[in-house]
């Protein structure tokens, strides 16, 4: 009994230096954010949240926030500081921000959640199941998606003929040209309007009633998610049935709203950065599309616009507004 005492006494002695030296390795890490706002937001929380429920170990992980301001001159700097302070991860969130990290953080690795990027055409990835790089995180399948925005507002608007597709270019083609093709199969005429900063949504709504709209479209963008409140109050103003991906557009007076959970997909991108942290290569950690959708109606702004939305659309949305 002495002996096996002493030898469990032993071991113990000898794992419990291994235990604290793996540890503190985990202590010492630090993970970095590109936030394409002026202050932290929830998806933020939600991505350090997902991280940390991977493993009390990763308590300790230090969180070092950068902010671009919604500037896209500041990306490239806000990405350079952050790879300068030894970040040990990236977590680069929208199309803009994944291609500069890309381009100049070598093998650090990169997990990030991006609705308007397809990871594997724009060669980030070699495929959803083995992204076999640096890069992986949460993606949404935006070809297969982008058809349901069109559906419902084909399916609120009567005789809905033309819309307006408003574009931050900034994402790449991979909405506008599955949205011009679908509009095409149904055919509907459509005009693209190109957005670039916040001032630009003032002339996109307004040129949209101007050219005959009945409706519109705003495309997912950091830039549309960080002027949600005034293009609801500008969709009001033209009086422009419009749906985009957030729901705090619908909350914010616009009519609907269709898409991904935001914060869900970033707690649910923080998971796979907390797999990276305890080792696995993100080349070998699956890209994943979000698992949470939701559907928003704003009974409010459809009747000011005179528009009945059917029953059975009510009876679908996750939550209707009144």
């Amino acid at each position: 009994m002495k002996r096996r005492a002493f030898t469990g006494l032993l071991a113990s002695a000898v794992a419990w230096p291994s235990a604290r030296r793996a540890q503190a390795r985990k202590a010492g890490l630090k993970v970095g954010y590109v936030i394409p706002a002026t202050k932290t937001t929830a998806a933020t929380a939600a991505f350090t949240d997902g991280m940390r429920s991977v493993s009390p170990e990763l308590r300790d992980v230090e969180d070092v926030l950068r902010y671009t301001g919604g500037d896209p001159a500041r990306i490239v700097p806000t990405i350079k500081d952050l790879i300068e302070s030894k970040v040990t991860l990236l977590v680069p969130p929208g199309p803009a921000l994944l291609r500069a990290a890309k381009g100049i953080a070598g093998t650090l690795p990169i997990v990030t959640y991006d609705f308007e990027t397809d990871p594997v055409a724009e060669g980030f990835a070699q495929s959803i199941a083995h992204p076999g790089g640096n890069v992986t995180g949460i993606f949404l399948d935006m070809p297969t998606f982008s058809g349901k925005w069109m559906e419902l507002l084909v399916e609120c608007v009567p005789r809905l003929s033309r819309v307006a597709l408003i574009w931050d270019p900034s994402t790449g083609r991979i909405q506008i040209d599955s949205l011009t093709a679908i509009a095409t199969q149904l055919g509907l005429q459509f005009d693209v309007l190109e957005v670039r900063e916040r001032a630009d949504f003032t002339g996109a709504f307004a040129g949209a009633r101007d050219r005959g709209a009945n409706a519109a479209i705003l495309l997912s963008s950091p830039l549309a998610y960080n002027n949600l409140s005034e293009t609801a109050e500008l969709s009001l103003r033209h009086r422009l049935p419009t749906i985009t991906l957030f729901s705090q557009f619908a909350r914010a007076g616009g009519m609907l709203s269709y898409g991904p959970n935001l914060v869900g997909a970033a707690r649910q991108a923080g998971v796979l950065a907390g797999k990276v942290l305890m080792g696995a290569a993100p080349g070998n950690v699956p890209i994943e599309r979000p698992t949470r959708f939701e559907l928003l109606v704003n009974m409010r702004t459809a009747e000011t616009f005179g528009i009945k939305i059917p029953a059975q659309l009510q009876a679908r949305a996750d939550e209707v507004i009144e």
